[in-house]
This record gives structure tokens, sequence and C-alpha cells, in this order.
């Protein structure tokens, strides 16, 4: 799910979908209209899920997407080499997480974590 905004309104720690990946916003920055141009904005952002850096630059007009992140609750039913299972804590429904290595300590079974739900990916959310 996403929803349709200007460049100009996007700030900070907010979400934009660049490269059909949904990311967080690091830094904005913008610049003056010209003699013969429209202002710019530049936007340099991280990937949720891959953790890639990620900019664009266009004029502050432009329509972009924002992706809709969920951030959901889930009790720990069991983990596993590579992945945890969650059930939600609302609808009840099982979801097949991947973790980490360095995760694995931070989870045991019962216990009730965070995690994040945004075009159709799911990532631990671990602070």
């Amino acid at each position: 799910m996403k929803e349709q905004v200007e460049i100009r309104t996007l700030k900070e720690g907010r979400y934009v979908i660049i490269d059909d990946e949904p990311c967080i916003i690091k830094s904005i920055a913008h610049s003056k209209p010209g003699k013969h141009g429209s202002a710019k904005a530049r936007i340099d952002a991280i990937g949720i899920f891959d953790n890639q850096k990620r900019s664009i630059v266009s004029p502050v007009t432009t329509k972009v997407y924002a992706p809709i992140v969920e951030r959901k609750s889930g009790q720990v039913l069991t983990v596993g080499d590579n992945s945890v299972q969650l059930m939600d804590l609302k609808d009840f429904s099982t979801v097949d997480i991947p973790i980490t290595e360095d995760m694995k300590p931070k989870l045991e079974a019962g216990k009730e974590v965070a995690y994040l739900s945004s075009m159709g990916k799911v990532k631990m959310d671990l602070r």
C-alpha cells in the first residue's frame, strides 16, 4: 500500500519509495529556483529491508509515492536457524521473518516483539 505525495511535503524520518523499495529519509536538501528552472530537492534515503543507500534529485513539485509502513507486534512462536515465526497479536495470523545470528539471543518463545510490514515485506524491529 502506498500514497502519492509531493516532494516538498516530505521530511527527514518519513518514508519514500525509491526504485520500488520503501526507504526512510535521512536527509533532504532544497535548492533555490534558478533563472530558468524550478527549485530542486535532493533526497538521501536508506532502504528499510535491504539497507542500501539511495538518492533522488527532482523538482519539489514532482509527485512520488510514500509507502504505508505498519509497526505491529507479535508473539514469538518458534525460533529457527535463520527465521522466526510470529503470531500477530491483532488478527492472530502467523508470519515467518528472516533473522540474523545476532538477533537470536534476543528472541525466545512466548516473548512479544515488534516488526515492520510494508508492501508485502516484513522485518524485525529490535531496538
